[in-house]
């Protein structure tokens, strides 16, 4: 094991001051003294920034204060007890007992794992008793050794030559049985932040000895929990931006339910809440009945604002669209390969008086230049129709799930009805954004009221969908979906006009949205806003909307694709996890998968997202300065055939963002130090009470 500390790293009986900041001073100058920081001020300022995200004290007097930081050379603990004591934050007073960790910033998990030895150690009254009664800096070395051994006989050994041991009873028993957590995870495409904060709670929640079971409602599908796994659970975390399917299963269990970028940095605090709030009869707790989720929309109106439930409720709706646009828009991409761009003009034509065994004839491939003969017209004709009513669907799901959002299962149907009543008036997307609304606030309020037992059974079946679908679709026909009609019929003239300056502006606009927060709910706006006018976009009438798309898809490349090439040309510069992220972000980004970045975002996000974004930005601007078009609405480079003849151009685009995002991130590495107000959490260790 390395010498995690020594003599020199410990002060007995030390004034320090009164402050959190003059004892992480202290300790970080003593780490500095030792040669195992470059820098005592960078560290102490690492330290600070640390405590002031978290405070770090603990019951029973102890903090334990730590930080990863660029001026560490090795793993190293100081210790300090202190005299007076200092107030970390613990709830029971200040401590007088602190051990200061101080991690390099490429370090593995050992010191994670040093961390939970240490916190496990430090919850036993005996082991503190003997840290406090220790005579000398050698005894308190000898003691911190030896319970941090590589050894698990001679660690167990330590602690327990501390304590007699009491006899075992019904209450000590239970006190160490180890908790159980169940989670549910879930971001708005279900492409990385889902499965990264599974894996990050559920490392944690290892390290932490804590019995864990994770569902992730992704894109790849969800394989439910076992029902024994549920039932035994002493509490779930939601960490979700979008609803959980069937939470129903999940009722009465005490619930955490936070954002899902808080399970990647906050994995151990959601855990340490939940087994907080497994032992506290007040807690919320997942509601039950068939329509819980509308039941919960009702009881939690007063702390959610009206701001928040509809970001909430966007989000959701987009999540579940996606698939049908990107399905829908690859197919249709499909058949304009094999039948050429003129498909459109005759695929009715040709799936009605055609099949594979009766070929178009020589007419039809002549009428629209079709490269692959017959049957490519005819596969064409197959790709783009069943493209093209998968993207019928689009407004219709987003209201629908819109509606599933704030009401649960009894806010779909109307939620579908009133989506495809916007699209039958023509107010399409910000037609089915506002039917989805009326929709699942129509749904919600229904269920919320108080009807006879008999009539309970047909509610989410029956009367739910029926009322709630008159009023947000009489609305929509009555009066909102007339004013909706002109406003988008409006925009998308505003669009089909732009050009010059005007079109590279807002190429500039939506290369900035893309990459400020990587697959986060402005990302998500941006891409919303291009796949909702892809159906109107044509290359030769109306070009615009397909400049759009191909200027939000190439800048959310960027990203990824840069911090992949910055780990090629300065390795040094990145973190042993961060160079093979980089190897796995090549993919990503050609694929249009900005969350390939996300893992150095959340390491270093004050330089790595604003050289993205300068990046996206330049890209998207060139795209549609270049005119360049996609058809498709994902794929990156994968989809260059839907991009007509402009795909060199797409190329050029997204390798100049590239260049320049890679080139920005690796010079404000290199010559802007992190601010102090940033630093990378460690994770927090189990708060037991001592």
């Amino acid at each position: 094991m390395i010498e995690l500390i020594n003599r020199a790293l410990v002060s007995l009986d030390a004034d320090l001051g009164t402050t959190t900041e003059t004892v992480i001073e202290h300790l970080a100058s003593l780490v500095s003294a030792q040669g195992r920081a470059t820098d005592a001020t960078a560290l102490a300022a690492d330290a600070k920034a640390r405590e002031a995200k978290t405070a770090t004290g603990v019951p029973g007097g102890i903090a334990i204060p730590h930080c990863r930081s660029a001026a560490v050379l090795e793993p190293t603990l100081a210790m300090a007890r202190l005299a007076p004591a200092v107030d970390f934050g613990a709830k029971d007073g200040p401590a007088d007992l602190v051990f200061f960790i101080a991690a390099p910033e490429g370090a593995d998990q050992a010191h994670l794992k040093l961390l939970s030895k240490l916190a496990r150690a430090l919850v036993k009254k005996s082991f503190t008793a003997a840290l406090r009664a220790a005579a000398s800096e050698d005894e308190i070395v000898e003691l911190v050794s030896a319970v941090l051994s590589d050894d698990p006989a001679a660690a167990a050994a330590a602690v327990a030559a501390t304590e007699n041991p009491a006899p075992a009873t019904a209450e000590t028993s239970a006190a160490q049985r180890k908790p159980k957590i169940v989670a549910v995870t879930a971001c708005p495409t279900g492409i990385a932040h889902t499965y990264m904060a599974a894996d990050s709670l559920a490392q944690t929640a290892e390290e932490m000895g804590v019995e864990f079971a994770v569902e992730t409602q992704g894109s790849s599908g969800s394989t439910p929990l076992p029902k024994s796994v549920i039932d035994a659970a002493d509490a779930v975390i939601f960490a979700v931006d979008v609803d959980v399917r069937d939470r129903s299963r999940f009722a009465g269990k005490p619930l955490i339910q936070v954002p899902v970028k808080r399970g990647i940095d906050e994995p151990a605090k959601l855990i340490n809440d939940a087994i907080a709030a497994s032992k506290d009869p007040h807690a919320r707790r997942v509601p039950a009945g068939a329509g819980a989720g509308a039941e919960e929309s009702t009881e939690s109106a007063s702390r959610e604002s009206f701001g928040r439930g509809l970001k909430r409720a966007l989000l959701t709706g987009v999540s579940y669209m996606i698939p049908f646009v990107a399905g829908g828009g690859l197919l249709m991409a499909l058949g304009f390969l094999l039948g050429g761009y003129a498909i459109t003009t005759v695929a009715d034509d040709v799936l009605g008086s055609n099949s594979l065994f009766n070929l178009p004839g020589a007419d039809i491939v002549n009428q629209i230049g079709a490269q692959f003969g017959p049957l490519g017209v005819y596969l064409g004709a197959v790709a783009f129709k069943v493209g093209n009513l998968s993207m019928a669907f689009l407004v219709p799901a987003l209201a629908g799930y819109i509606a599933y959002a704030y009401a649960d299962r009894p806010g779909i149907a109307p939620g579908f009805t009133a989506g495809a009543v916007a699209g039958f008036m023509g107010a399409g997307f910000l037609g089915g954004i506002v039917g989805g609304v009326l929709a699942g606030l129509a749904a919600r309020w229904i269920t919320s009221w108080k009807v006879p037992r008999f009539m309970r059974g047909l509610m989410p079946v029956v009367i739910v969908p029926l009322l709630a679908s008159i009023i947000a679709s009489g609305l929509m026909f009555l009066v909102l979906g007339g004013p909706i009609a002109k406003l988008t019929v409006g925009l998308n003239g505003w669009l089909s006009g732009m050009t010059g300056t005007a079109a590279i502006t807002l190429g500039l606009i939506l290369g900035l949205m893309m990459a400020v927060d990587l697959g986060g709910p402005v990302n998500k706006v941006a891409y919303s806003f291009a796949v909702a006018g892809l159906g109107a976009g044509s290359i030769a009438a109306n070009p615009a909307p397909l400049m759009i798309m191909a200027a939000v898809m190439a800048a959310g490349m960027v990203p990824p694709l840069a911090m992949a090439l910055a780990t090629v040309i300065s390795p040094k510069l990145f973190t042993g996890a961060e160079r093979e992220n980089g190897k796995a972000a090549w993919l990503l980004g050609a694929s249009f998968i900005s969350e390939g970045a996300i893992p150095f975002a959340a390491s270093d996000p004050l330089r790595v997202i604003p050289a993205s974004m300068v990046g996206g930005g330049i890209t998207g601007a060139m795209i549609m300065g270049f005119h360049v078009v996609s058809q498709a609405p994902h794929g990156g480079i994968f989809v260059f055939f839907a991009m007509n003849n402009t795909w060199p151009m797409f190329l050029l685009s997204t390798l100049v963002g590239t260049v320049v995002s890679a080139v920005l991130v690796i010079v404000l590495k290199k010559f802007v130090r992190k601010p102090v107000a940033q630093a990378v959490a460690v994770a927090e260790p189990v708060k037991v009470a001592a």
